[in-house]
Parts: structure tokens; C-alpha cells; sequence
């Protein structure tokens, strides 16, 4: 399997739309192709230099997890595999090497215009918040609590999604006034599933999922959906659990060493956060692919099959 480093997928189908990761086709009327790349953003500046085999872990940790999650809740997932989607999809012979490892065949939805985000810990951007105002997205959380602490019950914190710049969280009655009650609480009710499910896999693996972000779509039908990815280290901040010590920041399973590596950069003066975007040493692209590789391999207990 030939799957990196690519930092933009090319075709013959037509094109829906490109996000910061992925190029999303159009098949036919019921189904979209979603081909992961080895872009990578930081800060909301997308950098020039892709991370290999980035756009493979996306894409087959989500096929794991869309499996996996099933029987909670129905997906877009139909494929993940490029020889499956070529025999389904004739237009996309001789694709194979662009395809491999990073692509997946999905059914065509229209996407809720919200992230479901459940936190099990207190972390990132709600650290940040509780740290200077005691509250998430405005509402207040228990006094005293410290960076990393369980949040026992995990909470649901929805969150506008943004193509551009920064998602905003919100409360979950800014989301029954959009979606309206019924729907509102079947996300809810859902995410903590999954969110349960989910922890409780990465748990038998030794491993912390301290957040997570799900999006759900409706179907012609207008059933709502698993979408997009899931449970992925752009996702989801995972942990080690042996390593787990409240009251610090804790080392996750995603794009961490790229964060440290530009806030050095930005420190020094070197960029001022804005693009363009510095160049990235080799080293920072190095370990921040290994990091992805870490998460799949330890979420999956396989190795992600590589060129040679």
C-alpha cells in the first residue's frame, strides 16, 4: 500500500468541496468519496509540508472505529478499501495509488451544522476557560478543579463548526434552539454512547480518550448519521494512562509536536502565528508522523501496512 506523503488528491470525479485534510467527490446522487491527505493545519494555518501516512491513519482509524461503533448508530462508512471502492466505482481504475490507504466511499449526507464534543477531562480549550471564568461555554463547572481532572460525569459540549478560523463552543440549549429538542437529545444521547463505547476500547489498549468531537449528518430518509471521522488523533486527545497525572498537561497522540514546535517559533519571534507558514524542520515532521502511527497502532493493535 502506497499511502504518502500527498498533499492534495486529483480525480475523475467531480469535486464538492475541500476542506483543510480532505477532498470530497461527488460519485452519484446517494454517494460522495472522501480522500484523505497529508495536509496538516496548526493555529488555523494549514503548512506546506505534509506529515506522511497522515491521510492513511485518518481514514482507516475511522473505518476501525465506524465498525466498531455500529450498532450504536449507523455511518456514512461504506468502504475503506481501494479495491473495493475501484470495483464500485469503474470511473476510478488505474486510481489505486492515489486511493490506497487514505480514501473512503461514503454515503451522501447533509452535514449538522454542529460538532458533538464530549469531555471526560478537563482539557484544551476548556482548561483555557475554566482556568480565567470557572465556566464551559458560559455555563458554570464545579469549583477547584484542576488541569486534566476527570469531569465525572463526562460533559457534553456542543460546538459550532467552522471551515475557517476557530470553532466556537456553545450550550446545549443554543442547540435544541437550532435542531429543536427531539434531535438535540438524540445527539446527546448518542455522543455519551459512543463517547462510553469508545473509552472503554481505548481503556483494554492503555490508553485515555480525555475528548472527543463527533458530526452526524441526515440521509435522504432524514435519519441522522455517524459522519466525517471518528475517534481519531484529529479528533480526539488521547492519553497514556499509565502516564496520567492530574494537575499537569499530559502527552496525546496527535499533532502536539507540531503545536510546540511553531509556539517555539513564535516565541522566538520567528512567525507571528499568521500565514504563510514557517517551514517545518524534518525532525517536527518526523515525530508528529510517528505520533499518528502510534495512535493507530495502539487503537488498531496492527501496524498501518506502508510502502517500502
Amino acid at each position: 500500500m502506497n499511502v504518502g506523503p500527498v498533499l492534495e488528491s486529483t480525480l475523475r470525479l467531480p469535486l464538492l468541496r475541500k476542506g483543510k485534510v480532505r477532498e470530497v467527490y461527488e460519485v452519484d446522487d446517494e454517494t460522495v468519496l472522501l480522500v484523505a491527505s497529508d495536509r496538516i493545519s496548526a493555529f488555523d494555518v494549514v503548512m506546506n509540508e505534509p506529515i506522511p501516512y497522515k491521510g492513511a491513519v485518518l481514514t482507516q482509524m475511522s473505518a476501525f472505529w465506524f465498525r466498531t461503533l455500529a450498532a450504536i448508530m449507523p455511518s456514512h462508512f461504506i468502504s475503506a478499501d481501494a479495491g473495493d471502492i475501484i470495483a464500485r466505482v469503474p470511473a476510478l481504475a488505474g486510481c489505486e495509488e492515489a486511493l490506497a490507504g487514505r480514501a473512503m466511499l461514503a454515503r451522501r449526507t447533509t452535514p449538522l451544522p454542529f460538532e458533538c464534543v464530549v469531555r471526560g477531562y478537563l482539557s484544551g480549550s476548556a482548561w483555557k476557560e475554566y482556568a480565567t471564568r470557572g465556566t464551559l461555554a458560559g455555563e458554570p463547572l464545579p469549583k477547584g478543579l484542576i488541569e486534566s481532572a476527570k469531569l465525572d460525569p463526562p460533559i457534553f459540549s456542543p460546538a459550532t463548526k467552522a471551515e475557517t478560523g476557530h470553532d466556537e463552543n456553545v450550550t446545549v440549549d443554543h442547540l435544541r434552539n437550532a435542531l429543536g429538542d427531539a434531535l438535540a437529545e438524540t445527539l446527546q444521547a448518542t455522543s455519551f454512547k459512543l463517547y462510553s463505547a469508545g473509552s472503554k476500547e481505548a481503556a483494554e489498549r492503555g490508553l485515555i480518550i480525555a475528548d472527543t468531537k463527533f458530526e452526524f449528518g441526515h440521509t435522504n430518509s432524514g435519519d441522522p448519521i455517524l459522519i466525517d471521522e471518528v475517534l481519531t488523533p484529529d479528533s480526539s486527545r488521547f492519553w497514556l494512562a499509565d502516564d496520567f497525572e492530574p494537575g499537569r498537561g499530559q502527552k496525546s497522540f496527535d499533532k502536539q509536536p507540531l503545536r510546540d514546535y511553531l509556539d517555539g517559533l513564535r516565541g522566538a519571534g520567528l512567525w507571528d502565528g499568521n500565514s504563510p507558514p514557517p517551514s517545518l524542520s524534518p525532525e517536527t515532521v518526523q515525530v508528529t508522523s510517528d505520533r499518528y502511527l502510534d495512535a493507530y497502532r495502539r487503537i488498531t493493535g496492527e501496524e498501518l501496512p506502508r510502502s517500502p
